[in-house]
């Protein structure tokens, strides 16, 4: 309906074609409707059903949006819930279809017809989450059984048949429903022109996107030496996700050994997200100049606030060199595993206090005196000097209330490369690292829209009885970072406002733990029309961007009943990407005429061979075509040649083609560190 309450011309007409329409079953007013709903952007379910008297035969039906009616209020009041309840996607939408049955002239008509909902529709690259739009078909389950029977787990195979069927998002169904349907059964490439390859896909992909950006280097000789690429979406993933990144370079995924290096952030759902990625020829401290470098020209000189590394020593000369103003720390993981190669026992569990408890200075210093002479750590051991010397990167004391949104290591970069490692091995080409890089990208940023589809549909859900900081929590901040926040406000019932001072113009807080004052911390505030500053001296919010519970305490002492905007970072709320939707596309699903046609014929054909095979007589009539066909294939001269799916994907043939100067494959590297002993 337009502005002023007027009707338009297309929606008259959109409205009598619907009104119009005539069924022989009920499966074809479902899957009208259903399909009517796809397009439009919202999921259906059945309603209310009549019978006829004293029957089981049905004559009238309803159909209606999924988000009709309401969640019962017993729900809200349940005491004994174990489980955090489902978010709430019920708001009263009054959208509807109203069909019966003519007996007179045998058919299904439109009874009534409302077009009124309630409540946003999804966007189109949304629908395919929606509940009604998506289901595994007859072929699909026979796959998945047959994927199963060779030994490939349910995500394994989520993987393949999202890639036989053209890319995320074409299945017609989620992971969770693969799993569901397994539930309810077991109840019932390129030697010698590698970099070629590799070079004139980048540049294929920059003519079809301006903003894709690639760069690379040779050495004297003529071979690669380094590589670096981010598309348009990691450039705007970086815009706004960019001020933490974690850059790890200790995977070697190639036959040529080389550093695969992606650099990783955390979105607003606190999800991988990645901004782009580099292959290094070597571990020296050019190389780790270059890199940096490459990425901050792409992200047009954009620096993070922070970084994590894995401590290679000279890539923390690079940083140094080209983002001396970042905030580095180092990464706990590989730290720990640096203590389990030199410390065992109780030598292992005091080091592992100065990486995770937070002290004072003089305490630490201390401390680490005591754990030299306790465990007569000798003067010249080289690791521990060096730990101690880098203190102000690893250790908790030091980077307590330092901006790291919580990340103490590169686990978001180890969840990509297990991912990679699934698929992967050293003995792959780097046609075949990018490929898969960018399968896994698109499998990344599937899960991303995926959260945003449900966190757009939904509201967390909050009991009744919830305080009203928490109901305003969960209009703001995604799902995911809405339970952390929650947990603060629910945790600062256990703190009191027991001092308030007047100090330079602000209010200085001092909030105790009840029946325990030895515990207490510090809040100051600014006030004008409302609260505009907060800072508590544990400094959660300036760490992770989440207000603490010593701040909420403060809100309820001050009456506030909605989160200011000085305690919402905006990177954790709905609206961090509002003006820059995600993107599903992927650059690895590209496929000759030939290969787009196939997949047309195929993804139709099952369905229709799955049918027929229930009946031999139809078979042998299907098969008797399928034969004539595959002789009329062979008997046609005229038909066009053309090149089918092989080894390599087609956007990557343009690489056969003379170009200038040739890029060689690098040579194979050695890695850091000692040689195997011979065993």
């Amino acid at each position: 309906m337009e502005a002023g309450g007027y009707v338009s011309l297309e929606e008259t007409k959109e409205y009598k074609c619907i009104v119009d329409q005539t069924f022989t079953r009920e499966e074809d007013f479902y899957e009208f409707y259903n399909d009517y709903a796809y397009h439009k952007g919202f999921s259906i379910r059945k309603g209310r059903v009549r019978y006829k008297t004293g029957t089981q035969e049905v004559i009238w039906r309803r159909l209606m949006c999924s988000c009709e009616g309401y969640r019962s209020v017993k729900y809200f009041e349940r005491m004994d819930q174990k489980r955090q309840p489902r978010a709430l996607t019920r708001c009263g939408c009054t959208a509807r279809l109203d069909v019966e049955w003519s007996e007179s002239i045998g058919i299904w008509y439109v009874k009534d017809f409302v077009d009124v909902h309630t409540h946003a529709l999804a966007k189109p690259e949304h629908v395919f989450v929606l509940r009604s739009h998506r289901g595994l078909n007859d072929p699909q389950k026979a796959e998945a059984v047959e994927l199963g029977l060779g030994g490939l787990r349910p995500f394994q195979i989520m993987d393949v048949m999202e890639a036989s069927h053209g890319g995320p998002g074409e299945t017609g169904f989620l992971s969770q429903d693969l799993y569901n349907f397994f539930s309810r059964y077991k109840k019932g490439k390129v030697e010698g022109s590698d970099v070629e390859f590799v070079l004139n896909h980048v540049r294929q992909m920059q003519e079809k996107d301006p903003e894709f950006f690639f760069t690379f280097s040779v050495d004297a000789q003529g071979r690669l030496k380094n590589l670096f690429w981010s598309d348009a979406q990691s450039q705007i993933d970086y815009g706004v996700f960019g001020d933490v990144i974690v850059f790890d370079s200790t995977y070697r995924v190639n036959r040529y050994n080389l550093p695969f290096v992606p650099f990783i952030g955390v979105n607003h759902h606190q999800s991988t997200v990645v901004f782009g990625c580099g292959i290094l020829s070597d571990e020296t401290i050019l190389s780790y100049v270059w890199l940096p470098e490459a990425l901050l020209e792409a992200m047009h000189q954009k620096h993070p606030k922070s970084l994590i590394t894995d401590g290679d020593a000279a890539m923390m000369r690079a940083i140094e060199i080209v983002m001396p103003d970042v905030d580095h720390r180092l990464c706990s993981w590989h730290i720990e595993q640096n203590m389990l190669k030199r410390f065992r026992g109780s030598k292992l569990k005091d080091f592992r206090k100065f990486i995770y408890h937070a002290m004072e200075e003089g305490e630490f210093d201390r401390l680490w005196r005591e754990f030299r002479g306790t465990h007569n750590i000798k003067e010249d051991n080289l690791w521990v000097n060096r730990m101690y010397e880098l203190r102000r990167k690893w250790a908790a004391t030091f980077t307590r209330g330092r901006y790291f949104l919580g990340m103490q290591s590169n686990q978001r970069s180890e969840s990509l490369n297990s991912r990679l490692h699934n698929h992967l091995d050293r003995k792959m080409s780097l046609v075949d690292l990018m490929e898969h890089y960018e399968f896994c990208l698109s499998c990344i940023r599937r899960n991303e829209i995926e959260l945003d589809a449900k966190a757009l549909c939904s509201i967390p859900f909050t009991k009744i009885s919830a305080d009203v900081l928490e109901k305003s929590a969960a209009q703001i901040f995604t799902p995911t970072i809405f339970q952390k926040v929650s947990f603060q406000i629910r945790k600062s019932s256990n703190w009191s406002v027991t001092e308030v001072t007047l100090q330079n113009g602000c209010l200085r807080y001092e909030v105790s733990l009840q029946g325990n004052n030895k515990r207490w911390f510090h809040v100051t505030c600014t006030f004008g029309s409302s609260l505009v500053d907060a800072r508590c001296h544990c400094r959660k919010l300036e760490r992770e961007g989440i207000p603490c519970a010593h701040t909420f305490c403060v809100m309820k002492y001050s009456r506030i009943e909605s989160i200011p905007s000085c305690c919402v970072f905006v990177r954790w709320t709905m609206n961090a990407k509002s003006a820059f939707p995600t993107e599903m596309r992927t650059n690895t699903h590209v496929w000759t005429e030939q290969m787009d046609r196939y997949h047309s014929l195929r993804s139709k054909g099952n369905r229709a061979l799955f049918k027929v095979s229930r009946s031999q007589g139809e078979t042998e009539r299907v098969m008797k075509l399928l034969d004539d066909i595959l002789k009329e294939d062979t008997q046609e001269q005229g038909m066009e040649e053309e090149t089918t799916f092989g080894p390599l994907p087609a956007h990557f043939s343009a690489a056969n083609q003379p170009g200038g100067t040739k890029v060689l494959d690098p040579v194979k590297i050695v890695s850091k560190g000692a040689p195997r002993s011979n065993k």
